[in-house]
């Protein structure tokens, strides 16, 4: 047995509750895959839900497989290579793990029923149908569509198979109208978070940002009740001593801070996955200190109140001054900032900002780390339509070689002032723009390596380009719930205040 091998079977006997279920003969086989890496993948609550359900169903097992388990090519639980399951269901959390996932497909041999799901195929599966069979539109909770699946049931609401299925008719997204339950025995394992119970207090969100597709595809915003989370908790007090709090802003839950109240009295300690700089008080402050909070996250998205604004972000200066002045009250004396560049009518004095607001944070509490990305126009949101690197008067290749100067003005300026910082690859986040608006053409993009010179050899290059708000979009047949006009005169808004005729 090789070393990974002996790493990773390590890994898995410290797993709590791992719900292996022995399969015997007649049983079909699902593999479940995650195309990165076990950290990720152990902390998904929505993979966790898949396999506990599926291994509850008789005449059926569930194995688990990630990226760094046997290459993804075996599962965990018992070894057995994936070409030798029935069905192999895909979770596509990231554009990038498209790469794995056709890698893992080729290489393993697998001739089976090939199903994906996840965030990346309700935002737009095109670029994916000439290696799977089924993509899942929308939310699996309160539905028979696994039931459906393993039956091999694939018509409906929530399922599109491609082909001519496009031009017929719309997918509807599927999605609980509440979050009435939750999962209960949880397999605990190393993961993001480290050992901990996984507490999803709820999906959706009610904000406004303009570039953020949570609001669209996990919309409506829905809580789960304070006392079932607490009761949650409870239940798995005695496995672990953390827990995680997952929301796409868990802070705007009505009861968040009676939640970390009660979280801390059972004497967990508490790992929110972001907080709003508008939402806290010294009270909850105190609360997330007591708790083990070390280190304060929060997003500005953008160092200039204009940029911001544009964005809809809904947080100021003051805000985020402010949460740094009560971090350091309560002895928090790191914060983690994240940034975007690229944005609509940005300018190069937008851009200093970003290095302002973080010189100003740093006076405050001594320890500040940052994270800036490129913004990536996603679907379904009123940016779909926009050029990558937000300069409408420029190409492609223009806008790419000002989003390195910028990147290069930031890691100057951020090495300068001795702030750890994490500049993302201007090229990376291109490869990701052509996977999230491509349509069936960019799937020969995934057989080679994920680099810009492939994008413009293989001629995709288009899709970094501003798209016209009256051309058919690759998504365009999904019903995620919104109407495109909205979109439109909501992009427009955008457009008029960054000044952009």
């Amino acid at each position: 047995m090789n070393i990974r091998k002996s790493q990773r079977n390590l890994k898995q006997n410290l797993e709590h509750n791992p719900l292996f279920k022995p399969w015997k003969k007649g049983m079909g086989r699902v593999a479940l895959v995650y195309p990165n890496r076990y950290v990720g993948g152990i902390t998904n609550i929505g993979l966790q839900y898949i396999y506990a359900k599926i291994n509850s169903m008789d005449g059926f097992v569930c194995e688990r497989f990630y990226l760094d388990v046997f290459d993804g090519l075996r599962s965990l639980e018992t070894g057995t290579p994936l070409k030798d399951f029935d069905i192999a269901l895909f979770s596509l959390q990231y554009e990038e793990d498209y790469f794995n996932a056709v890698r893992i497909i080729r290489k393993s041999g697998f001739s089976g029923l090939k199903v994906a799901g996840g965030p990346c195929v309700t935002e737009n599966p095109q670029p994916l149908l000439d290696y799977l069979d089924v993509f899942v539109i929308g939310e699996v909770e309160n539905s028979d569509i696994l039931e459906k699946i393993l039956k091999g049931e694939i018509e409906g609401d929530g399922i599109y198979t491609g082909g001519g299925e496009r031009v017929k008719r719309k997918v509807r997204r599927l999605k609980p109208d509440k979050l009435e339950d939750h999962l209960l025995t949880q397999i605990v394992g190393e993961g993001a978070y480290d050992r901990c119970v996984l507490l999803e207090i709820g999906r959706g969100c009610g904000r406004g940002c303009t570039f953020c597709i949570v609001r669209q595809i996990y919309s409506p915003l829905r809580w789960r009740d304070a006392e079932l989370i607490l009761s949650v908790a409870e239940a798995n007090r005695e496995a672990v001593s953390k827990a995680a709090i997952i929301a796409p802003s868990p802070s705007d839950h009505p009861k968040f801070k009676e939640i970390v109240a009660g979280l801390l009295e059972m004497g967990f300690m508490v790992s929110p996955s972001s907080v709003r700089a508008d939402k806290l008080t010294p009270e909850l402050m105190e609360l997330l200190a007591e708790a083990g909070l070390k280190s304060l996250t929060v997003a500005p998205e953008a160092g200039s109140e204009r940029m911001r604004d544009s964005l809809r972000k809904g947080i100021d200066e003051k805000d985020v001054i402010s949460a740094a002045e009560m971090a350091k009250e309560k002895g928090i004396s790191s914060i983690k900032m994240y940034f975007m560049i690229g944005l609509p009518g940005e300018t190069e004095e937008d851009v200093k900002a970003i290095v302002e607001l973080t010189s100003r944070v740093k006076e405050i509490v001594g320890s500040v780390s940052v994270s800036v990305n490129p913004l990536v126009p996603k679907p379904h949101t009123p940016l779909q339509w926009m050029p990558y690197g937000g300069d409408f008067s420029a190409s492609p290749q223009d806008n790419l070689e000002k989003l390195e100067e910028k990147s290069k003005l930031l890691k100057k300026e951020f090495a300068r002032m001795g702030v750890k910082a994490e500049v993302e690859s201007v090229e990376k986040f291109a490869v990701q723009v052509v996977l999230s608006r491509g349509g069936r053409d960019v799937a020969s993009l995934l057989t080679t390596k994920p680099k810009l010179s492939a994008i413009k050899k293989l001629g995709l290059e288009k899709y970094l380009g501003e798209i016209d708000v009256n051309q058919q979009l690759p998504w365009d047949f999904i019903d995620v719930g919104y109407k495109k006009s909205r979109l439109v005169r909501e992009y427009e808004r955008i457009l008029e205040r960054a000044g952009i005729s």
